[in-house]
């Protein structure tokens, strides 16, 4: 049976919202700053729409799908900046510095 140890706590570190802002407008349909939030799931989606659209270019479908995830990386880096939807904080709930 365990014992009733009191748990310590890491101390937790705040990401920042300019280095998310920047690698969003840089990388951001590669979902790199998805992935620096801790959005691991929301990063792989635009990994894989990134990788798709480049594979389907020959069928030029992939254009399409990548001005898509291109928008959608854009839409992420203005609501990093404005701090909306959820961008003013992490995955894990910590607020960006």
């Amino acid at each position: 049976m365990a014992g009733n140890y009191p748990q310590t706590m890491a101390p937790v570190q705040q990401k920042s919202k300019i280095l998310a802002a920047v690698l969003a407008f840089f990388l951001g349909t590669f979902g790199v700053h998805n992935f620096y939030l801790g959005r691991n799931g929301r990063g792989a989606a635009q990994l894989v729409c990134t990788i798709f659209g480049y594979l389907g270019l020959l069928l030029i479908i992939g254009a399409f799908v990548l001005i898509a995830v291109g928008i959608w990386a854009f839409v992420e880096f203005i609501m990093i900046l404005a701090g909306m939807g959820g961008y003013d904080r992490d995955a894990n709930g910590v607020p960006l510095s």
